[in-house]
């Protein structure tokens, strides 16, 4: 077999190490490569490393321009100055709902073309993210809109300004006609399985265009467990089962040599029209255009030819990339159905339908190259993505093609739109039962380190069973062998090595962006602070704690990341009382098996409109250790509680409002703890914990333990003294 042509994807890495370099370290870190490369490439006269060499300083060259040009953006300017400004942008997103501690609202992004503040005006095209009330909700992508806003510097470098306004857009223009379009078949896709159950409803439009519009979190997390959250959103294989689709209406229709070509660029504009020109769609076409190359004729030569034009040409346009988490599992995917899936497909074919072994070998290639990346993300291995993604590969291409077909049928003959609809939504509820299934499995993922000889170790592994696999697999009995192997693992409870650890008091449980407390109140027994945002997530933390009973639960305040989960703490448990901001009394003391509790706050007669004010506080001590458990209350609540109890002293801070900015630093500090928790999901759009709270409480000599960096976070006491465990 002729070996795959690799001088392209050395092209892509040498020009995604000069995005990381000009991103991560600067414009001497680039220099210093360029110069270096081309020694290397003179000494060895090597003209591919010298080309190498030329892409990695352009690519480089480029991602320090579009940064100088960003912080020279009037818009920036006028965000690092905090102004308020009158601007007309072009919306290029969909708005999407959020919910804060300051209430309801939505997120769109948008391009300013005109802005006046500080006294100028200035005609331009920068990109901002907008933060709006729900009036917001209903303004069509593409339109021009007119608002007040005042901005702030953002976090993500692809962004000149976050904008905050109030009240509703003023639409001074609507959409082009082709985002109208776009959004009569997007509303044709969602009305064709509007009357199929809400999780068939939501999944269907996300699968074919990513539109996850009223998608349950608790589902979305069950698809994070089970390695199916490529599902959720635009990615390659969409616009390949797509495009494929009408590819093949086009060869029944006639269609022939130039005008296939046609047909497919036609079929990929349209596709990113109706998903939506954002990054990570026009990253998905990419993605999807090489799998397309690479499904073709002399697919093993061109494809990886393909993905490297593809991701240099990416790079080129948007060096920011280079920096992205999603990029880099996109095309890593992408690799690994190119270069191991054929493969492990003519291993399987000795013994198996070449179909079927087609179908196992491509999310086993897929899963198994994005595996490292994945456990540098999360933290964990999932045993059980392989054989999920496996199940459900027989109908992700019916559910795809049967809901587009759905949506664009629907618009001229509603009721034959619905019938397709419906055989759609047939097919996502069994991703539906795959998921819920598997995510309940007792080892659906295992626990992994995110450092650097955790990370390589788990490489190295990866490539020895990338190369071991094509002989494992080209028998029936090694490789029925395998698969049994790993069904034993996930569906027999593993003991996790040293946890939980021995004397441990407190556990933050990692429940994503959220807040659950387990307290040990004796042997199997908990109580249990706030429940977070997902059902599964507190009960699997629970479990492997090993809590069987929970006398008492105390929800702080009513807000989704501390109580949608409330469920899952009653699931297979005794649970006892159930308590919270109205009905815990002010000032009361009681004890719950080895614990004595006291609530601190909220006072009776405290009046807000903002939850967060209203969290319960309570103070722990449990085995002669004091825990201050503070919700998310804010800074006002916090100068209150400093004067109403001025001599409280705690060994322990579960520091408020997963470490945001906010907070009274000098009563936080002045509490005397030793240990400080936060709990925050990773990568979270509000920038939690914030360093402007971490790095006080880090340099008074607080041992700080964060969820979103060390999994599960408990504290012990041995022998009378204070200690700390992670999961990670």
């Amino acid at each position: 077999m002729e070996r795959p042509d690799l001088r392209m994807p050395a092209l892509a890495l040498a020009a995604w190490l000069g995005g990381l370099a000009a991103a991560l370290v600067g414009a001497v870190a680039v220099l210093v490569l360029v110069l270096g490369g081309l020694g290397l490439a003179r000494l060895r006269g090597s003209r591919t490393l010298a080309v190498a060499v030329l892409v990695l300083a352009a690519v480089g060259a480029t991602s320090l321009l579009r940064a100088e040009q960003v912080s020279g953006d009037p818009v920036a300017q006028l965000a690092r100055e905090g102004a308020v400004v009158r601007a007309e942008a072009v919306l290029t997103s969909d708005p999407r709902p959020t919910r804060s501690g300051f209430g309801e609202g939505v997120v769109v992004r948008a391009s300013v073309r005109s802005v006046t503040g500080r006294g100028a005006t200035y005609h331009l095209r920068s990109p901002v993210l907008l933060l709006a009330d729900p009036a917001w909700s209903t303004a069509p992508l593409g339109a021009r809109v007119r608002f007040t806003a005042r901005l702030a510097s953002p976090r993500s470098g692809d962004l000149a300004a976050v904008a905050s306004t109030v009240g509703p857009p003023d639409v001074v223009a609507a959409p082009d006609v082709w985002w109208r379009g776009a959004a009569v078949v997007r509303s044709s896709l969602r009305a064709s399985v509007e009357e199929r159950p809400a999780a068939q409803r939501a999944l269907v439009p996300a699968l074919v265009v990513g539109d996850d519009t009223g998608l349950d979190e608790g589902l979305a997390e069950q698809f994070r467990a089970t390695g199916l959250t490529h599902l959720l959103a635009v990615s390659g294989t969409n616009l390949t089962l797509v495009v494929g689709f009408l590819l093949l209406a086009g060869r029944w229709c006639g269609v022939r040599g130039r005008g296939h070509y046609l047909v497919g660029a036609l079929a990929i504009v349209g596709f990113v029209l109706i998903a939506r020109t954002e990054p990570s769609v026009v990253r998905a076409a990419a993605m999807g255009t090489v799998a397309l190359v690479g499904m073709g004729v002399d697919g093993r030569r061109r494809g990886p030819r393909a993905l490297g034009v593809a991701v240099v040409g990416l790079l080129l346009v948007d060096p920011e990339l280079a920096v992205s988490v999603g990029f880099a599992l996109s095309a890593v995917a992408t690799a690994g159905i190119l270069l191991l899936a054929p493969g492990f497909r003519d291993a399987l074919a000795r013994w198996l339908p070449r179909w079927l072994a087609g179908a196992i070998a491509v999310p086993l290639a897929a899963q198994l190259a994005c595996t490292p990346l994945v456990a540098g993300i999360s933290g964990q291995v999932s045993l059980v993505a392989v054989g999920a993604n496996l199940l459900v590969a027989p109908v992700i291409g019916p559910a795809t093609v049967l809901g587009l077909a759905g949506g664009l049928v629907g618009l001229v003959w509603a009721p034959v739109g619905r019938l397709l609809g419906t055989l759609a939504s047939w097919c996502v509820a069994w991703l539906v039962l795959v998921a819920e299934r598997g995510a309940d499995l007792p080892t659906a993922a295992v626990g992994w380190g995110t450092g650097v000889l955790a990370i390589a170790g788990l490489t190295v592994l990866t490539v020895v069973t990338s190369l071991a696999l094509p002989r494992l697999l080209r028998a029936p009995v090694p490789g029925l062998s395998s698969a049994c192997l790993l069904v034993l693992l996930v569906a027999v409870p593993l003991p996790t090595p040293g946890w939980p650890p021995r004397g441990w008091v407190l556990v933050a449980c990692d429940v994503g962006q959220g807040d659950a407390l387990a307290v040990r109140v004796g042997a199997g027994a908990a109580v249990v602070v706030d429940a977070g945002p997902d059902p599964g997530a507190v009960d699997r933390c629970l479990d492997r704690l090993r809590v069987e009973q929970v006398p008492l639960m105390v929800l702080t305040h009513d807000h989704a990341d501390h109580v949608d989960g409330a469920s899952g703490v009653d699931d297979d448990r005794t649970l006892g009382e159930v308590e919270t901001s109205d009905t815990s009394p002010y000032g009361a003391t009681r004890v719950v098996g080895e614990a004595t509790l006291q609530v601190l706050w909220p006072p009776p007669d405290l009046e807000s409109e903002n939850p967060n004010d209203t969290s319960v506080v309570l103070l722990v001590e449990v085995r002669g250790v004091r825990l201050l458990l503070t919700g998310d209350l804010e800074p006002p609540g916090q100068a209150v509680l400093a004067r109403t109890w001025p001599d409280l002293a705690v060994d322990v801070l579960k520091v408020p409002h997963h470490g945001s900015r906010y907070q009274d630093l000098g009563w936080l500090l002045g509490l005397g703890a030793r240990v400080a928790v936060v709990s925050a999901g990773v990568d979270n759009d509000y920038g939690h914990p914030s360093p402007d709270t971490v790095r006080p409480l880090q340099a008074a000599g607080l041992e700080l333990l964060r969820t979103d960096l060390h999994g599960d976070v408990a504290v012990t006491v041995e022998d009378g003294e204070l200690g700390v465990a992670t999961a990670r």
